[in-house]
């Protein structure tokens, strides 16, 4: 039974910093590539960043380029997201999720993750 669980949201002012991680357990974890997604209220999902199988490749939107830093540690099947100089803007629901066909071309495409997280909610007051 394949898991994904998400955590480290919270509340943090305008500028500050918040650490997400995830871990994901029942799956070869080194075999995926790795995303983080996130939905705010009344919008689509939308893609934030992913890291390639071994991590030695990273992809990140435009919106958080620069700000935001993702990473993974195979042997402790985690990915972790460090969110900087956060803005109000970055308010919403935060979801990692697991691709197994890691086709890198695709990365932002929500439809090719396989397994999905519940979400950790942050907010970002101004």
């Amino acid at each position: 039974q394949v898991q994904v669980v998400e955590s480290g949201g919270g509340l943090v002012q305008a500028g500050g910093s918040l650490r997400l991680s995830c871990e994901a357990s029942g799956l070869t974890f080194r075999s995926y590539v790795m995303g983080w997604f996130r939905q705010a209220p009344g919008k689509e999902r939308e893609f934030v960043a992913a890291v390639s199988r071994n991590g030695g490749r990273t992809y990140y939107a435009d919106s958080v380029k620069g700000r935001f830093t993702i990473s993974r540690l195979n042997a402790q099947n985690t990915v972790t997201l460090q969110m900087n100089s956060l803005k109000p803007e970055d308010t919403a629901v935060y979801f990692c999720a697991a691709d197994l066909r890691g086709n890198e071309l695709v990365v932002t495409t929500p439809l090719e993750y396989d397994y999905w997280g519940q979400g950790t909610q942050v907010t970002v007051s101004s």
